[in-house]
């Protein structure tokens, strides 16, 4: 062994113990490698920093951009609508759709690509089901990564496979476009069983305050306040009567925040008190549940389970609370909201008035305001930022942030056509993955999909270095030959196993070589070797080329995977979650791959 592969190893562990203990951020431990490799010799300067304009990185940067545009755009939202209303209000069926999904189309693209172009969606569909996404994001990830097993060309190892199996200078049989669909299937239904069983155990469910939300944690501060519930008015009801006649909101303490009339398309997101209400109407109202119950029981009206008529226009992405204050210069002070026509101007629910030392949930129409009142409002995120967007000087100043944006549905048939004709050029043309994706993401921007600041946003920095400092950690570990050396040490060990022996030795150390290699490369180092050593085995070296191939997507115990990277932060995980998850997920794979290949591909 010769210094610079013990060098190599010793970055190595000191990578690996940075990961583990969380001493400095994953991004920074990527940065680390990129300065010391170059400073101990083990790669070239011009090396160090190739990782930042490598295939992948940019791939991740544009389609990170493309996910942005479809979401901004609210494709993603028509998207995530099917998925909520398959799924119910079962966390596990959000989990096996999603994932199901994901492996599915990762299958026929890129797993990084298909990864981030859902990942807006699953956000949007674990804020409207108010579930942590962290339970969400990583069966989604772990079953992109699989889903590149189910197709022949859904990931980089298994493209090359053909082209590396040579043997005594000749070529193997071709391996056809489905030849390992049965493995991938096998293991994609494994991934998702193993979450929907074990899910609970091994997912962090950690709700922070990204998980709850304004809206609800505002709930919580007003005490009179719970939640959103949907109301049927009977047939049988005698009306029509208006909102004031009702008095809803003083006998019941409850605001009325939409209505739908029966037969007509629109909602009434502003209800005023002289709304009228008919029989068979829908209505939306906020309180607490024993009121509401209380106003069920009064009124006769239905009370349904959940959000039905308006589970999009309220849904958390769609509408919420915001608490604002009457500003030093605002036109409001000394008058009453009735006054100045409030719901006409601002096209917002007022819910609740702090003045003083006192909270009024009734009569706020009534009471003069006065600057450094505090008024809870709720309505469509589109008409706050229409609020907060006018010119100084201010009516009210938002003392909360918001949680929704303004989305621009007119540019939904461009985000569309640049998603399209990055495809195209990927699956047709064969243009680079990078340059076809980053394409469309520039098309999006110079068609007004995106600005350039908001594609600057959207993209996860911490990914990008993270990814950008494992490449040439990889590259030294093939450079100087510490991963040839392993691996022909590992092999020479067995002596003269079985086949399934070996292809399980096989299997073992790829998943292992590709925490820390890319997975291309562990697949070009490792496919000769294995062939070779099937060979003397006794065993059919395609299988222990299609091993290698299949196990370089066994990569699930270190954020270290491009998919494991990019959902990192949106998820919220650690490094120990991904070793609790991924642990059991690698040695799954394994017996469920090596079990296939045993039973149904000849190997004995």
């Amino acid at each position: 062994m010769t210094p610079e592969m013990i060098l190599t190893m010793i970055m190595l562990t000191f990578a690996v113990v940075l990961f583990v203990f969380e001493w400095v951020r994953v991004d920074v431990v990527g940065i680390i490698m990129m300065v010391m490799l170059p400073l101990t010799g083990l790669i070239a300067p011009k090396e160090a920093f190739v990782g930042l304009s490598s295939n992948a990185v940019c791939s991740i940067i544009a389609v990170i951009i493309i996910g942005a545009g479809l979401d901004k755009t609210g494709v993603m939202n028509q998207v995530a609508g099917p998925i909520i209303k398959l799924a119910g209000n079962s966390e596990n069926r959000v989990i096996a759709l999603i994932s199901g999904t994901v492996g599915i189309i990762s299958s026929m693209m890129q797993n990084i690509g298909a990864a981030a172009l859902f990942m807006p969606a699953t956000q949007r569909i674990a804020k409207r089901m108010e579930l942590p996404v962290s339970r969400i994001l990583m069966p989604m990830g772990f079953c992109a990564i699989i889903g590149g097993t189910v197709s022949l060309v859904g990931a980089s190892p298994t493209i090359l496979l053909n082209d590396l199996m040579t043997l005594g200078g000749e070529k193997l049989a071709p391996f056809g476009l489905f030849t390992q669909t049965p493995i991938g299937l096998c293991l994609l239904a494994t991934a998702i069983v193993y979450f929907l069983v074990f899910g609970k155990y091994i997912l962090p469910a950690a709700k922070g305050e990204a998980d709850r939300g304004v809206t609800a944690t505002l709930m919580d501060e007003y005490k009179a306040l719970g939640n959103t519930f949907e109301f049927q008015v009977p047939e049988g009801f005698s009306g029509p009567q208006t909102l004031q006649e009702l008095d809803i909101r003083s006998k019941f303490l409850v605001t009325v925040v939409a209505i739908h009339h029966v037969g007509e398309k629109g909602i009434n997101l502003v209800p005023h008190s002289h709304n009228e209400i008919f029989g068979f109407d829908d209505i939306a109202v906020v309180g607490k549940e024993k009121n509401i119950r209380k106003m069920a029981a009064e009124l006769g009206w239905a009370l349904k389970d959940g959000l039905d008529t308006f589970v999009e226009s309220l849904a958390r992405t769609s509408a919420g609370m915001a608490e604002t204050v009457v500003s030093p210069r605002s036109e409001l002070i000394g008058k009453t909201m009735n006054e100045v026509n409030f719901k006409d101007l601002y096209n917002l629910n007022p819910v609740a008035l702090f003045k003083g030392n006192r909270i009024y949930y009734t009569g706020l129409t009534q009471i003069a305001l006065n600057m450094g009142d505090a008024l809870l409002l709720q309505g469509p995120w589109e008409r706050f930022h229409l609020l907060k967007n006018q010119p100084q000087p201010r009516a009210l100043t938002f003392a909360t942030p918001l949680e929704g944006e303004i989305l621009r549905p007119q540019k939904a048939k461009l985000a569309i056509f640049w998603l399209g004709l990055s495809l195209l050029q990927i699956i047709f043309f064969k243009i680079q993955l990078s340059v076809a994706l980053m394409s469309g993401a520039l098309g999006m921007i110079i068609t007004g999909v995106l600005s350039i600041d908001e594609a600057y946003r959207s993209v996860d920095w911490m990914t990008v270095f993270l990814l950008a400092g494992l490449i040439p950690l990889g590259m030294a570990f093939e450079k100087t030959g510490t991963a040839a050396f392993i691996a022909t040490r590992v092999l020479g060990l067995l002596g003269h196993p079985t086949p399934i022996v070996l292809l399980t030795a096989v299997g073992i150390m790829t998943s292992c070589f590709t925490l820390f290699v890319s997975n291309v490369g562990a697949t070009v180092l490792l496919v000769p070797l294995c062939m070779n050593m099937a060979v003397m085995a006794g065993a059919d070296p395609r299988m222990a080329a299609l091993v290698v191939g299949l196990s370089a997507s066994n990569t699930f115990m270190l954020p270290t995977h491009q998919v494991n990277a990019l959902i990192m932060r949106p998820g919220g995980y650690r490094t120990i979650d991904y070793a609790k998850a991924g642990f059991i997920m690698t040695i799954l794979f394994l017996a469920v791959e090596l079990t296939i290949i045993y039973f149904f591909y000849g190997v004995q």
